[in-house]
């Protein structure tokens, strides 16, 4: 099977499986999104969504959130990994959308990713997710799932990414990120037996 054909094997299996995928994190605008996303980094998506509601119901807006000291954010978030970073991070990202951007966020990868806690793959999710520009976020599920299926050699997430541009097309991206993360959840997480990873064994158990 070429990476072509693997890659279409992805797609195809992926849409019957995921018709529809929604955002893993729970939020209500882009604002919520971000911090959401800034502060999943390292923690699963449901802790996050465990702490979301608390820190939104005080701190949802960026007027709001700076308003806080550290030390409470800190304290509304302490059940997730690295608290204390993120705590500053979170503060001084809402410093600067009143600062720099009228409390609106903005809507470039080099406004986005100049704000604290918002690396590359935040951006690109709130880019795709929020705002609906193509992209593809890749996290430690998608390079992992990549490798396996032979689809990159990329040694890290910003190569993967560059591959994954390049073997779907544009309009796929936003989609197809959410359906291979959860497929990634569902049917080959990182320490299962593999049993369950259908995609994998359809591409390679021919050649055993």
């Amino acid at each position: 099977m070429t990476k072509k054909q693997r890659a279409e094997l992805v797609q195809t299996e992926l849409e019957k499986l995921y018709p529809q995928v929604p955002i893993p994190l729970d939020h209500t605008d882009p604002y919520t999104l971000m911090v959401a996303v800034a502060l999943s980094a390292q923690t699963t998506d449901k802790k996050v969504n465990q702490v979301t509601p608390d820190l939104f119901a005080v701190a949802g807006t960026p007027q709001r959130m700076a308003k806080l000291e550290v030390f409470e954010i800190k304290e509304l978030i302490k059940e997730i990994g690295l608290a204390n970073t993120k705590a500053k991070n979170l503060k001084r990202m809402a410093e600067l959308l009143l600062e720099k951007h009228n409390g609106v966020v903005p809507q470039t990868y080099e406004e986005l990713e100049a704000l604290p806690g918002v690396g590359h793959k935040t951006a690109s999710v709130v880019m795709s997710q929020a705002f609906g520009f193509p992209a593809f976020p890749v996290d430690t599920h998608i390079h992992r799932l990549m490798t396996q299926w032979k689809l990159t050699s990329g040694k890290n997430v910003v190569e993967t990414e560059k591959d994954a541009k390049n073997l779907w097309k544009e309009e796929v991206w936003n989609k197809l990120h959410l359906q291979i993360i959860f497929y990634g959840r569902e049917y080959s997480p990182a320490r299962g037996s593999g049993e369950k990873d259908f995609i994998t064994k359809m591409m390679f158990e021919k050649n055993n």
